[in-house]
């Protein structure tokens, strides 16, 4: 029995098997549409409070 998921983009129905080669999108246009949206920085991860302060430090020397 093949599963199914839901498109993250449109949410039809998608074969999760090699008969869907764009999984888990149904389609290169609904691929290449969400992946424009997080270009364009509509979609993005929230920052984690606690690390935060780690990225704003000097990176840590190199060794010789």
């Amino acid at each position: 029995m093949t599963s199914s998921v839901a498109c993250p983009r449109c949410g039809a129905a998608v074969a999760w098997d090699e008969s869907s080669p764009w999984r888990p999108f149904c389609s290169r246009r609904c691929r290449d549409e969400d992946f424009c949206s997080w270009a364009r920085e509509e979609h993005v991860i929230a920052e984690d409070p606690e690390t935060s302060d780690l990225l704003s430090e000097d990176p840590p020397a190199r060794y010789n």
